[in-house]
């Protein structure tokens, strides 16, 4: 039986939460994060298509 991600140590030493984004614009949680030219972070929502930084 394969091992499940709780089973697996965490030995970054970081903690284990995950921020959830969400489009200000439809409130969708369905966003890609994407590296821009001059290495910003934008974001887009893939439900509307709104994109922010």
């Amino acid at each position: 039986m394969p091992a499940s991600r709780d089973d697996i140590p965490d030995l970054s030493g970081a903690p284990r939460t995950a921020t959830r984004i969400s489009c200000p614009s439809c409130g969708s949680s369905r966003v890609a994060q994407m590296l821009g030219d001059s290495g910003g972070v934008s974001y887009v929502c893939t439900a509307c298509g709104h994109s922010w930084s």
